[in-house]
């Protein structure tokens, strides 16, 4: 007989299961939203405003006053998105700039995913089990350009330790996933990135969609083998 999967084991008895989205007000974070509510799952959104929990990641004590407060709005979490993140700088030829770009990457798109990880842990312990799906991208497996070497590093550990938590928490049902887009049409992107689409594979820069649809499927718990996995979202501009 097979196992369960993460649904079927939490029942329908509480409702609709409830998750955490961050970073959720544009591009791949409402896009996920948007799918996780058509799929029938209740959103608590994160955003810096205009969200339901409002709130600075980066912040010293940011991470736990915004999920106190996702908490708070429906009494549990049982799925939690890491999608807030920055593509930010870290030049090589300026000091202050290189310092600045490792501290920022390092604490918005590494250190406070990885503290709503623990606090998420936390708190699916009690509950059964619980799904994390974090948002990494292409450049944690290949690296990121010059000017962004901070963010790639970055990314990577995030890969690292979405790995870290699928092994070491699977007997308690907490499932940890990692998506990994490549180029992503979102209103931050703008132009410049459209201007891509004629030399990419598939002719088109990833719809923000794309990369939801795929969220939402992990979230779901409905393969809860595929723990530890990777999923690329790049079109096959890059393909390992």
């Amino acid at each position: 007989m097979s196992s369960p999967t993460l649904r079927q084991a939490q029942g329908t008895l509480n409702g609709a299961q409830v998750a955490l989205v961050t970073g959720a007000t544009r591009g791949i974070g409402r896009a996920t939203a948007d799918v996780l509510r058509r799929d029938g799952m209740t959103v608590v959104t994160h955003g810096r405003s205009g969200a339901d929990v409002v709130g600075d990641l980066a912040a010293p004590g940011g991470t736990d006053a915004i999920w106190e407060q996702a908490v708070r709005i429906h009494g549990r979490i049982d799925v939690l998105v890491n999608n807030a993140g920055a593509w930010l700088a870290s030049p090589v030829d300026d000091p202050e700039e290189w310092a600045a770009g490792w501290s920022t990457n390092l604490a918005l798109n590494l250190v406070a995913p990885a503290d709503l990880c623990r606090l998420a842990i936390q708190h699916f312990r009690g509950r059964g089990g619980g799904v994390i799906v974090n948002v990494a991208s292409r450049s944690a497996h290949r690296g990121d350009d010059a000017e962004h070497l901070a963010y790639g590093a970055a990314k990577g550990g995030l890969l690292a330790l979405t790995k870290g938590i699928a092994r070491g928490y699977a007997r308690e049902r907490i499932l940890a996933y990692a998506v990994a887009p490549g180029w992503v049409a979102t209103d931050m992107a703008g132009e410049e990135v459209a201007a891509l689409a004629p030399g990419l594979p598939m002719g088109e820069v990833t719809p923000a969609a794309d990369v939801a649809e795929v969220i939402a499927f992990l979230a779901s718990g409905r393969s809860p083998h595929t723990t530890g996995a990777t999923i690329d979202i790049t079109g096959a501009d890059y393909v390992r």
